[in-house]
């Protein structure tokens, strides 16, 4: 990469002493077996390598942290939760910078609806901290248990309720940030109207780490909705869509996940995970699963009987049920959860996070699988997600015993494919997860030379010295 550090240049000495100084036994590390978690990604895909980690405990520590850094030119590559998907925040070379002790929910401020929390805060401990005020954050994904507010901020992190509540964009109220030559930008003040220009805090959401460091944000709370949740089947992709209409026209924007599953991969994930089983057996190639959340959980249950009804006699499902109870709306959402598993552990993919309009997402599907069945004539597609906003977690996958297989062999030449695509469609080859390194240098097949001139400039007027996570997203030289 042209603009990474290399992994074979040695620390400064002087910087070392002096970080050690700042931050205490606590706040650093050089033990290999300590780091190494941090340079490899859970999945085992992406392996970097760092000499040093430092671990700030306060906004203030990170900003001395970036002082020291800036005055001897030395990159450093911030991570959160390490669960991303896009070798983002993987260092190869830089010092890790781990905000894992910055951990902490500041306030909570229940009559404005607004939460704040620490870069380093586990998602999951949001949503604790929210519900023990009677209240809710919506962003809801696999990693909860282990993914950091600054990564999701980092990455502008979706989820299954994105149809409903928006992306972390929309759920930021405020931020605070430590720049690359360290200053200090605190706006947490949790307003839902400030017209004073810029709107900075969207600048380091979604910049994966590249312009500074996310320390803390003032998060949107909502009251705990009520929920309704059912499970439908149906045959085609397009009828998919056409019940999104239909939902929306009786439930509006109460709908908070519409997520659509493929009979083969529910049944895989029948055989093969424990609890796992289809809420509905029957010979239609898809399952829609959808969420209603209203007022009252009498109303929502209300609207989906409505919605089942019609769609019964539309001719837009075959089939559907709605949840009796709690367990069995967790049980319907297991299922969902687990495909991203059992397609990692019993198929063999080369994997895309796609979006496109919702209208042509049946396009896309139709269009894609021909092209990679003449591509490869045995391949399976395992394609599931949000189509409620156009996401599509695209898979061309083989059984891990394929006697012959050929897809790993021919990723790249799919993934341009099944990118073209998504271009032509008007879409986006980056949904939810990101750039990282991973699709960097597929940018300018995508973006016109003016948006990533754009991006250029604002990466170099904001980290001149290209310090903030070198190399990711856009390449400056």
């Amino acid at each position: 990469m042209d603009d990474m550090p290399s992994q074979s240049s040695p620390l400064n000495q002087d910087l070392i002493q002096s970080l050690k100084d700042l931050l205490g036994e606590k706040g650093w590390t050089d033990d290999q077996e300590i780091i190494s978690p941090h340079t490899s990604d859970w999945r085992g895909n992406f392996v970097g390598h760092s000499d040093f980690m430092v671990s700030p405990s306060t906004t203030e520590e990170v900003s001395e942290v970036m002082k020291l850094c800036h005055r001897y030119g030395q990159p450093v590559c911030p991570q959160g939760g390490n669960t991303g998907l896009v070798n983002g925040g993987i260092a190869y070379g830089e010092i890790v910078l781990s905000m894992a002790r910055m951990n902490n929910v500041r306030s909570i401020d229940t009559f404005n609806n607004s939460l704040v929390a620490e870069a380093g805060c586990i998602l999951a401990n949001v949503h604790t901290a929210a519900d023990e005020q009677d209240r809710y954050f919506p962003l809801s994904l696999g990693s909860q248990g282990s993914c950091t507010i600054g990564g999701l901020i980092s990455t502008n992190a979706g989820g299954v309720a994105v149809l409903r509540y928006g992306m972390m964009r929309d759920l930021l109220l405020g931020m605070e940030v430590v720049t690359a030559n360290g200053e200090i930008w605190s706006a947490l003040r949790g307003l839902r109207k400030d017209n004073t220009g810029y709107d900075l805090k969207h600048l380091f959401c979604g910049a994966e780490g590249t312009l500074g460091i996310v320390t803390a944000a003032t998060l949107k709370l909502f009251p705990k909705p009520k929920t309704a949740t059912a499970w439908l089947t149906l045959e085609t992709p397009q009828k998919a869509v056409e019940l999104l209409s239909l939902v929306r026209k009786h439930a509006g924007d109460s709908v908070t996940g519409f997520e659509i599953l493929p009979k083969v991969g529910v049944e895989l994930a029948a055989r093969e995970i424990d609890a796992v089983r289809d809420p509905l057996p029957n010979e239609a190639p898809w399952r829609i699963l959808l969420e209603v959340s209203l007022a009252s959980e009498d109303h929502a249950q209300d609207v989906l009987q409505t919605v089942l009804e019609k769609a019964l006699e539309d001719s837009l499902i075959t089939d559907g049920v709605v949840a009796a109870s709690l367990s069995q709306a967790e049980m319907f959402w297991h299922v969902r959860e687990s495909l991203p598993l059992v397609k990692r552990g019993f198929l063999t993919s080369v994997n895309h996070d796609i979006s496109v309009p919702v209208s042509k997402v049946p396009q896309f599907l139709e269009t894609t699988e021909a092209a990679m069945k003449e591509m490869v004539p045995d391949v399976e597609i395992f394609a599931f997600g949000h189509l409620g906003d156009g996401n599509i977690h695209y898979g061309v996958a083989e059984r891990t015993d394929a006697e012959n297989p050929t897809v790993k062999a021919k990723s790249l030449d799919i993934t341009f494919k099944v990118h073209q695509i998504v271009t032509d469609l008007g879409g986006s080859i980056s949904a939810e997860h990101g750039v990282g390194l991973l699709k960097r240098d597929e940018l300018p097949d995508h973006k016109s030379e003016t948006e990533l001139n754009m991006m250029r400039s604002i990466k170099k007027a904001l980290d001149p010295e290209n310090l903030m996570n070198p190399g990711r997203v856009i390449s400056v030289r």
